[in-house]
């Protein structure tokens, strides 16, 4: 089969809201969710879009999606901090992107007006936020799955902290 070429038009996203942390720089802080058990945080959504956060009171979990926004320029092989190993971006999380997105699933404590308390915050404080989608197990977990060269390492995610390589 040929090649395809993408030819997609260029996307402009305006944030919904802001997610506060105590984590002010990315050096030390956690890289995923599970290395960030019990760390509190915020989303301060956009008061006009209150309404939207409606019936969300019922899950535990959501799909935060947002720009890395301290990221600059991207490499298409990383060094990932799981691995000394080289891996293409795509096979990796790393925040240094063509697209600068990244996604984090947290447990939602409670709901109040336009913001959100949530919980294992993994997030650069201040990181704009692009959507908030329910995390939903029979969607988003899957028993036969796999993780690529992750699944030597994935493990490790718990203690692993960022460090200089994606500054």
């Amino acid at each position: 089969m040929g090649s395809t070429v993408c030819q997609a038009d260029s996307f402009i996203y305006t944030p919904i809201g802001i997610v506060r942390s105590p984590f002010t720089d990315t050096a030390g802080m956690p890289i995923q969710p599970a290395g960030a058990k019990g760390v509190r945080g915020t989303i301060a959504l956009r008061p006009d879009l209150t309404a939207g956060l409606a019936d969300l009171k019922g899950f535990s979990h959501i799909i935060l999606i947002y720009a890395f926004h301290r990221s600059k320029g991207y490499s298409l092989e990383v060094t990932p901090f799981l691995d000394t190993a080289r891996h293409g971006v795509f096979a990796t999380r790393a925040p240094k992107r063509p697209n600068a997105i990244g996604i984090s699933i947290v447990r939602l404590i409670s709901v109040e007006e336009n913001v959100l308390i949530i919980e294992n915050v993994d997030l650069l404080d201040g990181t704009p936020l692009l959507d908030i989608k329910p995390y939903v197990p029979a969607f988003d977990a899957f028993s036969d799955a796999k993780a690529g060269w992750l699944d030597q390492t994935a493990g490790n995610a718990g203690s692993a902290r960022a460090d200089e390589r994606f500054r």
